[in-house]
């Protein structure tokens, strides 16, 4: 089923029609180089409608319908490979699998046979092919299935997850995750929501929030820009700035809120400890600290002194009329 035999069995089915005729269905399905026309197009340059083209087109087509006898060879290797990718397949990746550069002359071969259906794009999926009306809908209940899945749980999945959670082959799998609008796979091989930034990451922001993800600790915003293709130092560092996701933790570097660390100043970070723990000495105090900010321990007894007071045991408090 080699590239040039597309061609040549297209050329043979039209060859005994009118010089019209021929015409007419080459420039419909754009077959020997030629550009798709629509019926218009078409009619405008032969002087007659639209519906008398389409006529032509019907009657020319109905004329090869006996002819394709001969070809079920080739018929019966389409449907070996629909089989072999789960009889439900995104037209693009057919197109490139199968067609090669005789993408139009493989679309024309399969529209003559009507075990072969074709499905536009609609919102939520793309184009089309399926040999098996069950196959298609089962392959659209499990995209719903997951799409809800994704949104329930907010995580990234595998292949290999989703593939063991539906019980299904992940070659056939694959194919059937193509053909949605809404699921995604990043260059991990992780698949989620396209509108998830982990994905899809369009904004500068949602850029530098996958680079946290990938590098998992904390990174000076100079590093950050030099990882980001034409990206401006002054605008990765006022969305690190803006962004809540991102807590400024040394100077200029910047860590992910959801990692555990806590936004402010040195000041904030201890007020916070001893409201939640009540007093602490100056050592358990910098221990904690150490695990939110790379300060100098200096800066931390500055802090200290300035905005807290000790007990009696030498542990540090909230001021009291600050309570």
């Amino acid at each position: 089923m080699t590239e040039k035999n597309y061609k040549r069995i297209c050329s043979e089915l039209i060859s005994d029609f009118g010089e019209r005729g021929k015409e007419i269905i080459e420039r419909r399905f754009g077959l020997g180089g030629r550009k798709r026309e629509t019926l218009q197009s078409i009619g405008d340059s032969f002087g007659i409608t639209r519906e008398r083209v389409r006529q032509i087109e019907e009657n020319n087509l109905k004329k090869i319908k006996p002819k394709l006898e001969k070809y079920q060879k080739l018929f019966n290797n389409f449907l070996d490979y629909f089989k072999r990718v789960g009889e439900v397949i995104k037209e693009e990746t057919l197109l490139e699998e199968l067609g090669g550069e005789e993408k139009n002359e493989l679309l024309f071969l399969l529209s003559l046979d009507e075990r072969f259906l074709r499905f536009d794009q609609n919102k939520d999926l793309h184009s089309l092919w399926t040999t098996n009306l069950d196959a298609l809908k089962k392959a659209k209940d499990l995209i719903v299935s997951l799409c809800k899945k994704f949104e329930k749980e907010k995580r990234l999945m595998t292949l290999k997850e989703i593939a063991s959670e539906f019980e299904i082959e992940e070659g056939f799998l694959e194919k059937i995750l193509e053909i949605s609008k809404r699921i995604g796979k990043n260059k991990d091989g992780f698949y989620g929501l396209k509108e998830w930034p982990e994905i899809n990451p369009r904004r500068l922001k949602d850029k530098i929030y996958l680079i946290f993800k990938e590098f998992q600790k904390p990174l000076h915003f100079e590093e950050i820009g030099r990882m980001i293709e034409g990206a401006n130092l002054r605008s990765v560092h006022n969305e690190l700035i803006r962004d809540r996701r991102f807590v400024l933790i040394g100077r200029g570097i910047y860590a992910l809120r959801e990692w555990g660390y806590f936004p402010g100043e040195v000041k904030d970070i201890i007020f916070k400890f001893l409201k939640e723990e009540g007093p602490l000495t100056k050592e358990e105090i910098l221990e904690r600290i150490k695990k939110q900010r790379m300060v100098k321990e200096n800066t931390v007894l500055i802090n200290l002194a300035k905005y807290f007071e000790r007990d009696e045991k030498g542990r540090y408090r909230i001021k009291t009329a600050e309570i």
